[in-house]
């Protein structure tokens, strides 16, 4: 879910002509030995912070069903988290810089939602809402301070951005279905003697039990000597 939340954002960016422009866009922690190597204008989207949105979660089961709505299994409720973003810009001037987190933020701040065209895996095939808030109050956390303190850089202007996306809940599939009846076996006889071998309830030289399934009436054999009412001894 992480990556593709990454390349949600890296699309969203790339649609406001950033990368046209030959401004880079990466994923990076923006580290004092990053900066130094970096040669070009760029963009740097760091997630520092995963935390979960306990009061969304949910308990049960829900059915997933292929085209013709035959289940073809049962799936957990997503569970959803909060994906923290620190959004820098480099350049070799504070003016640049500042120029490019303007194009960034304005392009942020257009949606609160990441756009349904940009999702791709599971973001996709849940087709949930993926939340966006740049430059936010915020809520718990490191600061950004902090954030700097850790990466061994400077404090810089940048876009606190939060994200909440659902992770896929647990998948389990539905077993085959049915084509052979219930095997029913009769106890040993009291003297001794063998029991009955068993016999299996089904629908002789059939693969489709049809809608009503081995509940449906069939035909049954009669013994030998036995008539049907109203039909001639066999």
């Amino acid at each position: 879910m992480i990556h593709e939340v990454d390349e949600g954002l890296r699309l969203l960016l790339a649609e406001a002509g950033l990368e046209d422009s030959g401004v880079d866009l990466v994923f990076d922690a923006p580290t004092k030995d990053w900066s130094a190597r970096r040669n070009a204008p760029t963009i740097s989207v760091f997630l520092h912070g995963i935390r979960e949105d306990a009061a969304r979660r949910r308990t049960g089961t829900a059915e997933t069903h292929d085209e013709e709505g035959v289940i073809t299994g049962w799936r957990t409720p997503p569970r959803w988290f909060e994906l923290t973003y620190l959004v820098t810009a480099w350049t070799n001037r504070p003016q640049d810089e500042h120029r490019l987190l303007s194009e960034v933020l304005r392009t942020l701040v257009r949606t609160d939602t990441l756009p349904a065209r940009l999702h791709t895996g599971s973001l996709a095939e849940l087709g949930l809402t993926v939340e966006l808030e740049a430059a936010g109050p915020g809520a718990g956390g490191p600061s950004a301070s902090d954030v700097w303190s850790a990466l061994g850089g400077e404090l810089k202007a940048a876009i606190d951005l939060r994200v909440l996306a659902p992770l896929a809940g647990e998948r389990t599939a539905a077993g085959p279905p049915v084509t052979e009846g219930l095997v029913m076996q009769a106890a040993p006889h009291l003297d001794g003697g063998p029991g009955d071998p068993g016999r299996r309830l089904r629908y002789d030289g059939a693969t489709d039990p049809g809608g009503q399934g081995f509940a449906a009436p069939r035909e049954r054999r009669l013994p030998p000597g036995r008539r049907r009412r109203g039909n001639a001894a066999r």
